[in-house]
């Protein structure tokens, strides 16, 4: 097994080697570039002669962009899905190995099966804004292309590196970058929420290192929480112990660190907040509340497991309960988000300041 994957490493680093085929993708997407700005022009200049002036504008498909646009894709697939990875998962994609992950919910620490659902979110997002997209002017710009050399650079490098979560982000680049170079900035500012969003896909293997923190902090503040309710419990680790012996013992282990529930919750939050919020500022803001937002869920849930193990049943808090007492909680927490997202779309400095005027 390890010659395999050696022979494999070889194979990899003598394709990629001295980076000809970056080179050569760049070349042909600079010819691709030049070639449609002149048929766009002529295009433009023959509608300019024979349309009338109050005709409204309609996007034309022709043959050649279609050719042009499946021998992108057909590269692309070639560097990503032939030549993406080299790590362990028996197969050169790096798509194939990101899906891997989506697919095993406990080998990795974080539950990452929201992958599967980015992407037909992005493509919604996408579908929103058609006709806004459809109606900006579109020009080439070769600004994109230093993006897409980027971006093959960093592919290349990752899959030196055995990085196969760089060459998913550089794949997010390109995706954003082509249309940029090809259609231009008014349509390409579109494109960047689409685009980033996808970084939801990639299994980032840092969000583990946030499990142990989150479970010590979400311990620490449920013992409080039981203690100030009268539920007297004392925590060594991640283990609350209760000081009754009608109490209930629990390990708040790493599924139940609440990790998974913030990464789906900062996912569905990232959207709202892109569609429902005026400014940017306020996206951010509402977007950085779904952190706090997931963990007070996580720690009542944990509350309400020991109160429940207490006052009814030990069994039905540690099967039934706990097993569905996520799906109990995670509407609630989409009910709250929606609620902070109207309270922070009204926010604005002047109206608390007109605020403290009027009671001062």
């Amino acid at each position: 097994m390890s010659e395999t994957n050696n022979d494999r490493r070889i194979d990899m680093g003598s394709t990629f080697d001295s980076g000809t085929q970056v080179l050569q993708f760049l070349h042909f997407l600079l010819h691709l570039a030049c070639s449609h700005e002149c048929s766009h022009m002529k295009r433009q200049n023959q509608q300019q002669s024979n349309t009338p002036a109050h005709a409204p504008h309609s996007p034309v498909i022709s043959y050649s962009q279609i050719a042009m646009w499946g021998i992108i894709a057909f590269l692309l697939l070639v560097c990503f899905h032939f030549l993406g990875n080299t790590t362990d998962s028996g197969s050169r994609s790096a798509v194939a190995w990101m899906t891997a992950r989506w697919s095993a919910t406990t080998s990795y620490g974080v539950d990452f099966s929201i992958g599967w659902l980015i992407p037909f979110i992005s493509i919604g997002v996408l579908i929103m804004r058609r006709r806004i997209m459809l109606s900006e002017d579109r020009k080439v710009d070769l600004w994109g292309l230093p993006i897409v050399a980027l971006a093959l650079f960093l592919h290349w490098g990752a899959a030196r590196a055995q990085q196969p979560r760089i060459s998913l982000a550089a794949l997010i680049m390109i995706f954003w970058a082509l249309p940029f170079t090809f259609a231009g900035w008014k349509m390409a500012r579109h494109l960047i929420f689409p685009c980033a969003y996808l970084a939801f896909c990639i299994p980032w293997n840092f969000l583990d290192a946030a499990t142990f923190p989150l479970r010590l902090f979400s311990t620490s503040l449920s013992a409080i929480i039981l203690n100030g309710l009268g539920f007297a419990v004392t925590r060594s680790g991640t283990v609350i112990r209760s000081l009754s012996t009608a109490g209930l013992d629990l390990n708040v282990a790493d599924p139940c660190s609440g990790l998974s529930s913030m990464l789906a919750l900062l996912a569905l939050t990232a959207v709202y907040a892109n569609l429902t919020q005026r400014s940017l500022v306020r996206q951010m803001a509402l977007f950085s509340l779904s952190v706090p937002l997931a963990i007070v869920g996580n720690v009542f849930r944990i509350c309400t497991i020991a109160i429940v193990g207490r006052l009814v049943s030990r069994d039905l808090a540690l099967t039934i309960y706990h097993d569905y007492s996520a799906f109990l909680i995670f509407p609630v927490a989409i009910v709250l988000m929606v609620a902070l997202g109207k309270a922070v779309n009204t926010f604005s400095i002047t109206g608390i300041r007109q605020w403290i005027a009027e009671r001062s």
